[in-house]
């Protein structure tokens, strides 16, 4: 990827409906430009998908926590792969400290919250877990 491609992925991340021709003016390059790189980005799988951003608190009914994981061993990829088959895990990060990932959970109602906390629990490699509701936005 090159500064054009960083570029219009920052462009996309503002506003992942502008048509081609905003992204091609904003970008400074030809509408043809900005279809080649976005159907090669899609290709290589960099771009994995459109989605939509909601402002904080527009689904203020929806239950949303962050789960740090303890993987056990060296099975961090299986648990990866296994917690990204929930549809509750919104995102999934690596990190460093007590903890090897952490999964930003949203649901509907508190008793698909249990559901998906037993689980990730019964992965297999996950050692331990530790959970936090986010409540209002500070």
């Amino acid at each position: 990827m090159d500064d054009l491609d960083h570029r219009l992925i920052a462009a996309l991340r503002v506003d992942g409906r502008a048509s081609l021709s905003e992204l091609a003016k904003k970008l400074g390059v030809s509408r043809g430009t900005v279809q080649n790189r976005l159907d090669r980005l899609v290709a290589a799988d960099v771009i994995l998908g459109f989605t939509v951003r909601l402002k904080d608190g527009a689904q203020s009914d929806r239950i949303r926590a962050i789960m740090m994981i303890e993987v056990a061993g060296k099975s961090t990829r299986k648990v990866v792969h296994a917690l990204r088959g929930l549809p509750q895990i919104h995102a999934l990060h690596s990190t460093n400290g007590a903890f090897d990932l952490i999964a930003e959970i949203e649901v509907e109602n508190l008793v698909e919250f249990d559901r998906v906390l037993s689980s990730v629990r019964s992965i297999e490699g996950v050692a331990r877990s530790e959970t936090n509701l986010l409540l209002a936005p500070a």
